[in-house]
Parts: C-alpha cells; structure tokens; sequence
C-alpha cells in the first residue's frame, strides 16, 4: 500500500516534514509512506498554461497522487489559513481529479494550543470540496508542536505517536473499504 505524505512546509527544519517523517518510521512494513518533496518547485497556478504540455513537475505532481492508495497531508498554520504553497499546488488539481474518492488524511501542526485547526478546518473543506475522502478519525490537530521534538528533529511525545500511529490505522482502514 503507497500513501504519499505531503508537507505544508517548505522549511528545512519543519515540524511539519517530521511529523510525516516519523510516520513514515514507523508504518507497519506492508505501508510504505513516500514523502512527496517536489511542492516547492511547482509553478504559480496558472490555467492558461495547464496543456496537454503541461509543465514536468505538475505532471509528476497529479502522478504521484494519481498512484497512491492514499495521501497524508500535514500542514502548518499560518495567517489562520494553510501556506500558500500548498493551497497552489492544490489549485492545480482541482479540475483534474486525483482526489475524486481519495483516502486522505489531514494533520495540522502548529506552536499554537489549538494545534492551527483554523488551516486544518479549512484545508479538510477545500479537499472535500475536491472529493477527497476524509473520516472524521483521520483529522488531527497537534498543539505546541515544537514542544514534541527533540534537537535532532525526531519525535519525543508518545501521546502525540499514539495519536499519529491511530490516524495511519485509520486511514488504512479507509483505504481498504475503498478498495474492496
């Protein structure tokens, strides 16, 4: 089973990316979850140019989703919205379909109390809007993020790994009743 997780964050650092990098760490062998790190090299959405020609990174962006069994997002907050660069990279498929029926899962990190519910709210609306299928079980908020890291940027909160390991259940869960 191949779930692509997709980080809000195009920082270095980012709490964000490693959150979705120990997910990938400990996913159970048979779930392999590939990180998708072209967001940053997409172009402005731009319909004008959005071809049969389209450019290579928007092809292998719709790719990448297009051959995944699911998709884990993980978005910081920022401005009480998600970072531009994620809500770009989600203009370019809006019209193409990869997310018609697709397991997805939504994690929102942030240094704030509320864990950034207000870019995890809206990032849940605009991929339903998308048709993605979100369950109520693969959402998930985490508050004070910066709190749950160690120097070397590997996770140190286990109630945040439970928290983590039950949104991957779940969303495999989703993605086997969608695949029957």
């Amino acid at each position: 089973m191949k779930i692509l997780a997709v980080s809000g964050s195009i920082r270095a650092k980012s709490s964000n990316s490693a959150i979705l990098q120990a997910m990938k760490e400990f996913a159970p062998d048979a779930i392999n979850i590939e990180i998708y790190d072209g967001i940053a090299n997409l172009p402005h959405f731009n319909p004008d140019i959005d071809r049969e020609n389209a450019l290579v990174s928007v092809i292998d962006w719709r790719s990448q989703l297009r051959n995944s069994d699911g998709v884990i997002f993980c978005t910081p907050e920022y401005a009480h919205g998600v970072p531009g660069v994620l809500k770009n990279a989600l203009d370019w498929i809006v019209s193409s379909g990869e997310f018609m029926h697709k397991p997805t899962a939504v994690i929102s990190a942030s240094p704030s109390i509320d864990g950034g519910a207000k870019a995890n709210a809206s990032l849940v609306q605009t991929l339903r809007v998308m048709m993605a299928a979100i369950a109520e079980d693969t959402i998930l908020c985490i508050p004070a993020v910066s709190a749950k890291f160690n120097h070397e940027g590997k996770l140190t909160d286990p109630v945040t790994e439970v928290s983590l390991r039950a949104v991957v259940d779940a969303l495999v869960l989703l993605i086997n009743r969608s695949n029957p």
